[in-house]
């Protein structure tokens, strides 16, 4: 099967229907039916703004980026764009050719 890695990249908090973005990303690729899916936090980051977003001791959640990530089929990515495009959802992604499996050498669903 061929994979990829389909990550997208947004504000920790951009919101989509009155939840936090990576929040509703995360179920909604859950109730599409993807395998899995992780978010991460990063502490520093610019974006096609330039502007540097930093966490600092005293700041609470606010602008830092957030990245979501699912190791998916192509035709998973494909399918689970396009849903999102008809959401109206202006995202940043990468999607790159992944390798992935178990180490045990056994295949799961």
């Amino acid at each position: 099967m061929s994979s990829c890695f389909l990550k997208f990249y947004m504000a920790e908090n951009r919101r989509h229907h009155h939840k936090l973005l990576y929040e509703w990303l995360l179920e909604e690729a859950q109730r599409f039916g993807l395998q899995g899916g992780s978010a991460f936090r990063a502490f520093a980051g610019f974006g096609r703004h330039g502007r540097l977003h930093e966490e600092h001791f005293f700041e609470l959640a606010g602008d830092l980026p957030v990245e979501v990530g699912f190791v998916v089929s192509n035709e998973e990515a494909d399918r689970f764009l396009a849903h999102l495009a008809k959401e109206r959802l202006n995202l940043f992604y990468i999607r790159v050719p992944v390798e992935a499996g178990f180490t045990d050498g056994e295949s799961r669903p």
